[in-house]
């Protein structure tokens, strides 16, 4: 069975009597360039164990299959169990888990799954839970790499870089954790039900270390968040409205330590400059 045929696909959830769900987020690939080129960027090798979220009808699973050692997919709706007992019938190398993502211990059930092989993962991630899944994976400190993908606007925003209108908080958290890369977009027709945005399928490298030296991770990602929930703000007024325990004239002091203007906002600073920001104010019992 071509699992990206447009036909076939409708007749094989017809025959399971599936019907799409919105709150689920559910599209499914039906363009056959793209599970094989998405599987390709994620670089695998035979001996790797791939964790996979939200399979569909499995056309990206088997891709992963063809390629990697084991492959774990996770899925919430349960109405696919028969979908999937049958489009990966024929592969050994595939366990299926029928759980949410968002609440699950990742690592656990790699271990459990996956065993003692390099992990990674690679997924085309349902868009309506996409933020806290990727935090979760990046934060799990197990993955390589994370390859999925996502609406365009949150890969542009994972990339983006000081100065831009698409620089925030989840671009610093994602450039901690992970170095980004966006592979290439695929167009709302290449779905079925079609999306209304363009996706596109990002690569994350895991970091062995992090880029810069902070004395708390909790408090630079404090001084980050506080930053940008008023970015209309100087950074002075910003973080000290953020972070009660820090007064506007020692971030004055400390961004003047820096060679930064008072008037400056948290979009125009850098995952260095933050960094060095959070360490010129930490002080124990802040946060």
């Amino acid at each position: 069975m071509d699992l990206t045929d447009h036909r076939q696909v409708t007749a094989l959830l017809e025959r399971h009597g599936f019907r799409f769900s919105k709150s689920l987020g559910q599209n499914f690939l039906t363009a056959a360039w793209v599970p094989g080129r998405i599987a390709d960027e994620a670089g695998l090798a035979p001996d790797d164990g791939v964790l996979e979220i939200g399979p569909g009808v499995g056309c990206l699973t088997a891709e992963l299959a063809r390629r990697a050692g084991r492959v774990l997919s996770l899925e919430l709706d349960e109405r696919l169990r028969g979908v999937l007992g049958e489009t990966l019938a024929g592969f050994d190398n595939v366990s299926v888990v029928f759980t949410d993502a968002v609440k699950a211990d990742l690592a656990a059930l790699c271990r459990e799954h996956l065993g003692d092989r390099p992990w990674k993962v690679c997924a085309n991630l349902p868009y309506n839970v996409t933020t806290p899944l990727l935090t979760a994976l990046l934060k799990a400190g197990c993955f390589q790499s994370i390859t999925v993908m996502v609406q365009k606007e949150v890969a542009e925003r994972i990339c983006a870089g000081p100065g831009t209108g698409e620089y925030g908080a989840f671009s610093l958290l994602a450039q901690w954790y992970a170095e980004p890369r966006l592979c290439f977009e695929v167009p709302p027709h290449c779905f079925v039900p079609q999306p209304k945005v363009t996706s596109a399928v990002l690569r994350l490298d895991v970091r062995g270390t992090p880029p810069a030296e902070v004395p708390d991770e909790g408090f630079f990602f404090a001084v980050v968040r506080a930053a940008f929930n008023q970015r209309r703000k100087t950074l002075p007024n910003a973080v000290s409205a953020g972070i009660p325990g820090l007064r506007r004239p020692e971030i004055e002091a400390a961004l003047d330590a820096l060679g930064l203007s008072p008037a400056v906002r948290g979009e125009t600073l850098s995952l260095a400059q933050f960094a060095a920001l959070s360490r010129l104010l930490y002080s124990p019992g802040i946060n």
